[in-house]
């Protein structure tokens, strides 16, 4: 597993954290804050997907 997928992984976990505190504290601010990071997180993973697919496929 690509290092950026275990990263991008930890940010979409701290990003879920972040927002629902968020909504319960009624920061808006977190709770923004915490999309974004689940939103980087996700570009992060997808990264680290297609580079274990390259990967993979240079094996073969």
């Amino acid at each position: 597993m690509d290092k950026d997928r275990m990263e991008g992984s930890a940010k979409q976990a701290k990003g879920t954290v972040k927002e629902a505190v968020g909504k319960v504290t009624g920061d808006a601010k977190l709770e923004t804050e915490g999309k974004a990071d689940k939103a980087a997180g996700k570009v992060q993973n997808a990264m680290g997907g297609a580079k274990d697919a390259i990967r993979n496929a240079a094996k073969h």
